[in-house]
């Protein structure tokens, strides 16, 4: 993945692309402003009213609202429609995320499709020389082991057909007793995934900086070259991603994963380009856009990736 723009895009997201953006509570500047610099085919639902209010004030006339009465309703019809036209992406506008989550979440009625939900938090850093993607720091609180390798699949999944390096982070990349998450990233370093090299428990120093893995004379084939970040918690992947939004100038879009179609789940005060970028990942994996691309060509690629990257019109070097 470039720094510039995602050479990540996967099968799923391709297939995505044609797909319908459905937006539950879409009565909010920010999401519909997002949602027209986005473009694509949309379906509105909310207060019908005020949608036309704030659409005109961007020039807009969506012909595609569905009104309701309130928010539980609202996020109900949502998922129902994702149902119904059997994929898509889900946004959240001005809503409580735990009442869209209760729908997406039904037993009857809803699209759970992994065992966990979980965040994945895709960063441009400008100090890094690509995208790193960080999870989870936004729905699990604290992960068991189980529940850290559904997250770990989740994020691996949504880069399918593209291969990936996983850093699974702790304190030290020594394996600790008196550090539980430690002893989880060793065992979860062991999980076997196509197309995916796991690592851990690494120190977010080496996981980020190959320079610092020879100073410490520490062997790894990812570092200073991670992908994904998995952290041990989810105060660990908050502060880590408002660090570097905050501290080094980085720009975020997220996803929940884990459900039938990605869910976008920023927060409501979130700002209209947060909002966008977040469409872009979710719809075609380039929330930065298009551009030329350029990766590095590891020895662990393989005919996959490279296939990938030519879908993209990347230049392997």
């Amino acid at each position: 993945m470039n720094r510039r723009c995602f050479v990540s895009l996967t099968r799923g997201l391709i297939i995505a692309m044609n797909k319908t953006l459905i937006v539950a509570a879409a009565h909010d500047r920010h999401t519909l402003e997002a949602v027209f610099n986005a473009g694509g085919d949309f379906i509105l639902l909310g207060d019908r009213e005020k949608i036309l209010r704030i659409s005109e004030e961007f020039g807009q006339a969506p012909p595609n609202i569905i009104n309701t009465s309130d928010d539980v309703e609202t996020a109900r019809k949502a998922v129902s429609l994702v149902r119904e036209i059997n994929g898509g992406v889900l946004m959240k506008g001005l809503m409580e995320t735990a009442t869209l989550l209760s729908a997406v979440l039904d037993r009857e009625n809803g699209i759970r499709q992994s065992k966990t939900l979980s965040h994945i938090a895709v960063l441009d850093v400008p100090k890094y020389h690509k995208k790193i993607t960080i999870t989870d720091g936004g729905m699990c609180p604290h992960p068991t082991f189980e529940q850290k390798a559904d997250i770990l699949r989740n994020a691996v999944e949504f880069y399918a057909g593209t291969f990936v390096k996983v850093a699974v982070l702790s304190a030290s990349e020594a394996v600790n007793p008196k550090l539980p998450e430690s002893m989880d990233a060793a065992e979860l370093s062991k999980i076997k995934i196509e197309n995916c090299i796991i690592e851990g428990p690494l120190s977010f120093d080496i996981a980020i900086d190959r320079e610092a893995a020879e100073i410490k004379d520490f062997n790894s084939r990812i570092s200073g070259d991670a992908d994904i970040l998995l952290v041990p918690d989810i105060t660990a992947g908050n502060i880590l991603c408002k660090g570097l939004i905050h501290w080094a100038g980085a720009k975020m879009a997220g996803a929940v994963l884990g459900a039938k179609v990605p869910i976008i789940l920023v927060s409501r005060g979130a700002s209209a380009e947060e909002k966008l970028l977040s469409i872009k990942l979710c719809k075609d994996g380039k929330p930065w856009g298009r551009c030329p691309h350029r990766v590095t060509k590891y020895h662990e690629v393989n005919a996959t990736t490279l296939s990938c990257l030519e879908i993209n019109k990347c230049v392997v070097t």
